[in-house]
Order: structure tokens, then C-alpha cells, then sequence
């Protein structure tokens, strides 16, 4: 068989990639002779993401509980792999950062239009016997959306209001860490005490957390965004993106899932309270929290009813 100049032309790239790794063109080459095709399901890995939901009990909506979470998971994944595109990369243009910023919008805009599959999707009595078999498991421990908020804004903009004036970039992380806003979801509010929710949920990730608050020190969305030419920085259609994305991750999604809870919660069935045992309603919403990620593109007063219905 005659080889053709594209044909050539690839053999040749080949052989300058595989030299540079120190490696025998041929030996790759006869591997192709025993490799089976790609199937779609081999690629997707479709059985093992098909076989990663397993219930607690027998009620058929846990299930919808279950995928729904993990489809939740699986686009915090996509956030932080877009996010870090733009961390990582040493100067980001303004149309790359926009492109990147615009997908993680777009990831955000899907979580929050999700919420009716979660809030109208399962019967209020299945959901009120399973929830009893999470505890003490919650949300809250999930790691995914704390990496999004340490990628997303100087940590200031995470800290417990209440303690703002005390925590400045000298701060140790460890003490920082202490006082960042979720933290008094996770303890008992009269003791003070730390719950068995957040000690197990330092457990596994504290370390991780703490390299990661300051690995995104400098190279968060925020301080990327200011690394942008000045001009671009005053673009009215950046700035709205910004504020975009600011409001969907801390209002919008936030009042989603806080309404979702309560239509279960306080459905009059069960105790009220959070699987967790967390403060949820003071938690969970905006007002209180007060996280902002872009407080410099927000007016003094647009500040001051942050969260507000």
C-alpha cells in the first residue's frame, strides 16, 4: 500500500512526539493493532456513573434525592475546572476570562433553574422518612462549594461578617479558617460547641481548605479580574457578568435551595430541624450570610439589602 503525503505528514509528527517522551513510534503503533474501538459507553463510563447511587432505604424517591445531588456535584466539577483555567493562567486576557466566566454562569443558571426537580420532584412523606436515615450527613459538607467560594473571592468576602475588622491578609489561615461565615452554621448556637457535622467535615477536608485559601490568595476570580486592562474593567457588559454570576451563586441559588428546604422542613411532618442540626434558616440565607464575592461592583445601598426579599 502506497502511503499518502497526509498520511506521511502524521507519521512524522508522530515520530517528533514520541522522540521528545523518549519512546519507539513503532511500539505505539503496534499497540493500535490490539486496542479495541471507543464505545460511547467506555468513554462516559457509563456503568460505573450508573451504579454510584445507592440508597439508604426503600423509598422510591431517595433515589431522585440521590442523582440529583450527584448531577449537583458534577457541575460544582465543571465551575472550579473552568474557574481554574482562568486562576492558573498567568495573564488572562479580557475575552478569555469573559468566555470562562460566562460558562460558569451558565453552570450556576442550570443549579438554580434546578431546584423544581428537587422542590416538586419527590412526595413530602418519603422525603420526611429517608431525611431521618442522612443524619448527621448534610449539604453543607459539600467540599466542591467551598473550593467555588476560595476560587471565586479574596477571603475576606468569606469571613463571618461579625468579624471582618479583626481578619486582614496577614492573617494566619488557620485563624481565618475559624471564623469563616459557615462556621456558625456548624456549632451549636448556645454552647458554641462544634457539631459532630463539622468536626467530621474538617476531618476530611480542613488540610485540603487550608492550602487551598492560600494557593487562591492571589489568583482567584476577583484578583484576575483586576489583573484585566483598566478599560476592560469598566466594561458595562463584564461588569454586569460579574454581578451575574455574584447574585446567582449568593442569592439566587442560595433562596433556591433555602425555599426547597422549607417546603420539606417545615412541612409539619419531623422535627423541624436540619439533618445536620444546623441553624438552617440564619445559614442558609443570604441576608445573614452576607457573602458577596464582587462587593466593588455593588452600589452602597445594592449592599445594604443584600439578600433581601
Amino acid at each position: 500500500m502506497e502511503l499518502t503525503q497526509k498520511t506521511n505528514e502524521i507519521l512524522n509528527q508522530l515520530e517528533e512526539k514520541f522522540q521528545t517522551i523518549n519512546q519507539k513510534t513503532e511500539t505505539h503503533l503496534e499497540g493500535l493493532l490490539w486496542s479495541k474501538p471507543i464505545t460511547y459507553w467506555d468513554y462516559i463510563q457509563t456503568d460505573a456513573l450508573l451504579n454510584l447511587q445507592t440508597q439508604r432505604t426503600t423509598l422510591p424517591d431517595e433515589m431522585v434525592f440521590i442523582m440529583y445531588h450527584q448531577v449537583n456535584e458534577l457541575l460544582f466539577k465543571m465551575v472550579l475546572w473552568e474557574i481554574n483555567q482562568v486562576s492558573h493562567h498567568p495573564q488572562p486576557n479580557t475575552r478569555f476570562f469573559a468566555e470562562r466566566l460566562m460558562r460558569i454562569s451558565r453552570y450556576f443558571d442550570m443549579l438554580t433553574q434546578s431546584f423544581d426537580i428537587m422542590g416538586d420532584g419527590m412526595e413530602v412523606d418519603q422525603y420526611m422518612k429517608f431525611r431521618n436515615t442522612l443524619t448527621p450527613a448534610s449539604g453543607f459538607q459539600s467540599a466542591q462549594y467551598r473550593l467555588i467560594e476560595f476560587a471565586s473571592t479574596d477571603l475576606i468576602n468569606l469571613i463571618d461578617y461579625r468579624f471582618r475588622a479583626t481578619i486582614d491578609r496577614n492573617t494566619p489561615y488557620e485563624h481565618a479558617f475559624e471564623h469563616l461565615y459557615w462556621q456558625a452554621a456548624g456549632k451549636d448556637h448556645q454552647t458554641g460547641e462544634k457539631s459532630y457535622l463539622i468536626l467530621e467535615f474538617e476531618r476530611k477536608y480542613k488540610a485540603l481548605f487550608l492550602r487551598e485559601m492560600e494557593a487562591y490568595n492571589t489568583i482567584n476570580l476577583w484578583r484576575k479580574f483586576k489583573q484585566l486592562p483598566k478599560v476592560d474593567q469598566q466594561n458595562p457588559e463584564l461588569i454586569k457578568a460579574m454581578r451575574h454570576y455574584d447574585r446567582t451563586v449568593n442569592i439566587t441559588w442560595v433562596m433556591g435551595h433555602l425555599n426547597a428546604a422549607k417546603k420539606y422542613i417545615e412541612s409539619g411532618q419531623g422535627s423541624g430541624e436540619a439533618t445536620g442540626g444546623s441553624d438552617w434558616k440564619k445559614y442558609m440565607h443570604p441576608k445573614y450570610q452576607r457573602r458577596i464575592f464582587f462587593p466593588e461592583l455593588w452600589s452602597e445601598e445594592e449592599l445594604k439589602n443584600w439578600g433581601e426579599e
